[in-house]
């Protein structure tokens, strides 16, 4: 071999850098020991998004069984290329509630038109998480700030406790304008869906560990069948379809073009990489790891692609069934693979068995999970820390109701108003005249009633970034001390807290010098840190003059001062 051609020959990856890309070679080897733990914790978690899933797919609007597929592949998938070990993923109740608001305008819900842009919406969002997974561009999804994803999971929880409430109360297929009208309830509904939701409630309370919703759909089947509910002509799951998924290929939709999803599939990719963000970030705390939040976008989108394309929904992590698969003893990916293969066995055998379980009962699944979202004291406790980020909240909250169906205006419209309280406080930094405190440190002169730090100086600090979001307000400050005090004969700015100087704030910088250097005042400046002298170095506006005074640190600056 020629060295041309041995310097041309690209090197091959490493075991390292596969890991990184394909998180399951790093995978424990287990014994037996583990795997029957890791078996007990899958089983748990099947028995649970069994009838969660079926739960789920109703509130997408989607074939019941899609809820159930939605926990097969997606949940191989993500477990094989995401880092977090052990989340559960499948169906949940928020991405489910968006897909069914999102494509209430555009199609009737479960017919094929409904199908079809369900799977569009869940391919197009699931691309849109391995891109910015593969461009590692996670950190984009932290401009949904707490109080918004606050407002809106608690306005999202109303409209689906609200939307459940029919079904719950005995008036399946009748609506909020029908209820005074037509026959009476269905009492055996009522007692299906209120005893469910008393029998999740006391499962959550006093064994946490037990399949409790498998066991309600399994006892309310066996009850249903009893007393012949479905012969009555009372609302039950019926005849699902029995084996395993097979290949979907989304057909296009007339008068509907796929532009109108990305709104739709962008927040449903924001709001469910939220929801696996809350879920990962105490999984990998208890495994004393560090989260990597771009391998989860990049396992979660090809997750969302299986899922689209067995026909179904979108997915997500479901933080109640990872606290679930922590609290079951699961201790690495191998449980999911034997939840996979519970839900596998159920598709092939046990679809029969759901025939007789009561809509009613899937109602109190959704409903029981949707009530956990509600915490209103929550908007109590924001508004003590900040009254602004409150009102955000509560608006996101508002808007999230008021815009039903098309829910995700209220995401939208939080962000927008997050994002202008970010923008006003940097456009209105913390500009403070200091005075040295009786213990030594620095602050508000004014706040603190302090004596100025020597006579004809006026001494600021900003407390922020000089760019050009700020560097105007700081211009503004010291021109209007000029102007208030004829007789200043220096200026002290404390730049410690300044991390960091764009150009703007490099031109703001060199008009104050100028303008300080023809009034005949000396300009001082204390603790520039590095990045921005560095900036400043490059405009030439730090050269030595005899008006210009540095200083490494602050006390080298007071001493100078009081030394003058």
């Amino acid at each position: 071999m020629t060295d041309d051609e041995d310097n041309n020959k690209k090197p091959l990856p490493n075991r390292d850098q596969l890991k990184r890309w394909l998180p399951f070679l790093s995978w424990p080897r287990p014994d037996r020991a583990l795997l029957l733990n890791e078996a007990s914790a899958g089983v748990t978690v099947a028995l649970m998004v069994i009838p969660q899933g079926v739960a789920y797919a109703a509130l997408a609007g989607m074939p019941l069984v899609t809820g159930i597929y939605a926990a097969l592949f997606p949940a191989l998938i993500a477990v094989l290329f995401s880092s977090s070990a052990r989340l559960s993923v499948g169906p949940t109740a928020l991405t489910s509630v968006l897909v069914g608001a999102s494509l209430a305008p555009l199609a009737v819900p479960g017919s094929e038109e409904w199908v079809a842009l369900a799977v569009w919406l869940t391919l197009l969002s699931g691309l849109m998480q391995v891109l910015l997974g593969a461009v590692r561009f996670g950190w984009l999804l932290r401009l949904v700030n707490s109080p918004v994803l606050m407002g809106f999971t608690q306005g999202a929880a109303v409209l689906i406790t609200l939307s459940q409430l029919p079904a719950l109360l005995g008036f399946t297929g009748r609506s909020y304008a029908q209820l005074l009208s037509g026959p009476l309830p269905d009492f055996y509904a009522i007692g299906f869906g209120l005893g469910g939701m008393a029998m999740l409630w006391l499962g959550k309370r006093f064994a946490p560990k037990l399949p409790t919703t498998m066991i309600l759909v399994a006892v309310s089947a066996a009850i249903s069948y009893a007393i012949g509910y479905a012969l009555q002509g009372g609302a039950v799951i019926g005849a699902l379809p029995s084996g395993l998924p097979s290949l979907y290929i989304p057909h296009l939709v007339p008068g509907v073009g796929l532009g109108s999803l990305l709104l739709p599939a962008f927040l449903v990719t924001l709001v469910s990489f939220l929801e696996t963000a809350s879920s990962a970030k105490v999984d990998n705390a208890k495994a004393g790891t560090l989260w990597n939040e771009n391998q989860d976008l990049i396992g979660q989108g090809l997750a969302k692609i299986a899922s689209g394309l067995t026909g179904s929904f979108p997915t997500s992590s479901s933080f109640s069934r990872s606290a679930i698969t922590l609290y079951a003893g699961a201790q690495t990916q191998w449980a999911t693979l034997f939840s996979v293969a519970v839900v596998a066995a159920a598709l092939l055998w046990a679809m029969p068995l759901l025939y007789n379980v009561p809509q009613a009962v899937l109602a109190s699944v959704v409903v029981t999970a949707t009530l956990g979202l509600l915490k209103p004291r929550a908007f109590v406790a924001l508004w003590k820390v900040s009254r602004i980020e409150a009102a955000i909240s509560l608006a996101t909250f508002a808007l999230t109701i008021a815009s039903a169906p098309q829910i995700y205006w209220g995401v939208l419209g939080g962000l927008l108003a997050a994002l202008a309280h970010y923008m006003y406080r940097h456009l209105h930094p913390r500009i403070i005249e200091v005075g040295l405190h009786p213990d030594g440190s620095l602050r508000d002169r004014h706040l603190w009633q302090l004596p100025p730090l020597a006579p004809r100086l006026y001494a600021l600090r900003m407390d922020a970034e000089l760019d050009f979001a700020s560097a105007t307000t700081l211009e503004r400050a010291i021109n209007t001390a000029l102007a208030k005090h004829h007789d200043l004969t220096d200026v002290c700015l404390f730049a410690q807290p300044i991390n960091r100087v764009d150009i703007t704030g490099a031109e703001v910088f060199g008009s104050i010098r100028r303008a300080l250097e023809n009034k005949g005042v000396k300009l001082h400046i204390s603790g520039l840190k590095l990045p921005a002298q560095q900036v400043l170095d490059k405009a030439g506006l730090l050269v030595p003059g005899p008006l210009l005074f540095s200083y490494r640190t602050d006390a080298e600056a007071l001493a100078a001062l009081t030394a003058a």
